[in-house]
């Protein structure tokens, strides 16, 4: 995989991270948790990469770009939280922003994170996700 895939989906499963365990941190450090958690915590191993349509790999796709570029526009302000509650309202805004930006996309908040998580454990998919990264303009 790219390094600028690598860095997208790391960014992205920052975001597993608040959306399959809203309580959690949200933070780049934390990434091989995000991982783990996504790889456990949605059902990949029985999706069949050679059968997602078209359509909703591009939704992912666009899915993707967008909470990334969501996790971008506020991460200055996550980090200024000067509260651990702030943090968790800042936190809950964000989960509650990208899963909007996922289901307008025509995703569930469940495909998303299986789709993501094939990303990441089968490279073959992982590949054509990135290729599909790199040709949309963000």
């Amino acid at each position: 995989m790219t390094r600028i895939l690598k860095l997208i989906l790391t960014i992205a499963l920052s975001i597993v991270c608040v959306l399959a365990h809203p309580s959690a941190v949200l933070a780049v450090t934390e990434t091989s948790i995000a991982i783990e958690a996504a790889t456990s915590s949605t059902s990949s191993s029985n999706i069949d990469a050679n059968t997602i349509p078209s359509e909703k790999l591009n939704q992912f796709v666009q899915s993707c770009l967008q909470v990334v570029a969501l996790i971008e526009r506020r991460e200055g302000e996550l980090q200024a939280a000067e509260t651990d509650s702030e943090s968790a309202r800042i936190q809950q805004d964000i989960e509650a922003e990208a899963i909007a930006m996922i289901e307008k996309n025509g995703l569930t908040r469940q495909e998303y994170l299986q789709l993501l998580s094939l990303a990441n454990v089968d490279p073959e998919f992982g590949e054509r996700v990135a290729t599909l990264l790199q040709e949309t303009p963000s």
